[in-house]
């Protein structure tokens, strides 16, 4: 008789052995246009997830039952780094998955993948083309219903060619920008910074800190100065005064 290995003793693997590979344009989107502003964006809240290209596991005791999305934001859980995210552990499926499409995966993005997270609960689903081959818009979305199907969004047609779409749960406006998708803040009326705008941010405050300390010193240089000039201004008048009542 066969022995079915207990399920406490299934592995999930975090890898399937296979060379991530990828353009330069998806690994840009990936990381630096989505993950990275979304983490700043929730760092403060401690308990919202975001990552990406990590093995979803979503059946437990099967480990073929398994999703790799590009990034995924999760509302409600510990936003500490995880090696695998497993659906029986952490007890909520993803809120908000992007993909990013490619040759090799738009078929499935569209099909199996979609399948996959509209029956898991996703409430909200998109696509993204950055090289604009695969896709027609290259920028789509889905939307969960309350009847628990996916319904088509519509994207918005841009007079500049570019496209947008709102997703309701982030509370931001994901707008095309050539190969990035960039994800602006309604209420901020500003988009999301991606690291080299924060690096740039940071180095214009530091450049602004710097004058302003050199000013600063500039300042306090001419006070002292007119300080001493005062002080020698009074000690000669009073200097004058001593001779003039020795005189008087």
């Amino acid at each position: 008789m066969l022995r079915t290995a207990p399920t406490s003793e299934i592995e999930y693997p975090e890898s399937d052995g296979m060379p991530m590979a990828e353009t330069d344009e998806h690994r840009i989107q990936m990381t630096d246009a989505l993950i990275h502003p979304l983490r700043a964006r929730y760092r403060a809240q401690g308990n919202v997830y975001v990552s990406g290209n990590l093995f979803f596991y979503y059946e437990e005791g099967n480990r073929d039952a398994v999703v790799a999305p590009d990034v995924l934001v999760v509302f409600g859980v510990s936003p500490q780094k995880r090696r695998t995210y497993k659906l029986w552990e952490e007890g909520r499926a993803p809120d908000v998955v992007f993909e990013l499409t490619s040759r090799k995966t738009f078929e499935t993005d569209l099909g199996r993948k979609r399948l996959i997270y509209e029956d898991l609960g996703v409430r909200e689903y998109f696509l993204f083309d950055p090289l604009r081959e695969y896709l027609r818009p290259p920028l789509q979305g889905f939307r969960l219903t309350d009847e628990g199907y996916y319904d088509p969004l519509k994207p918005q047609s841009l007079s500049t060619g570019e496209w947008q779409l709102e997703s309701q749960v982030l509370g931001l406006v994901l707008h095309t920008e050539g190969p990035n998708l960039r994800l602006y803040d309604p209420e901020t009326d500003a988009y999301l910074r991606m690291p080299e705008e924060t690096e740039s941010m940071l180095a214009e405050t530091e450049s602004i800190l710097a004058e302003t300390e050199s000013e600063l010193t500039k300042t306090a240089a001419a006070l002292q100065a007119e300080r001493e000039a005062r002080a020698a201004a009074e000690a000669e008048i009073a200097r004058l005064k001593a001779l003039l009542d020795r005189n008087s």
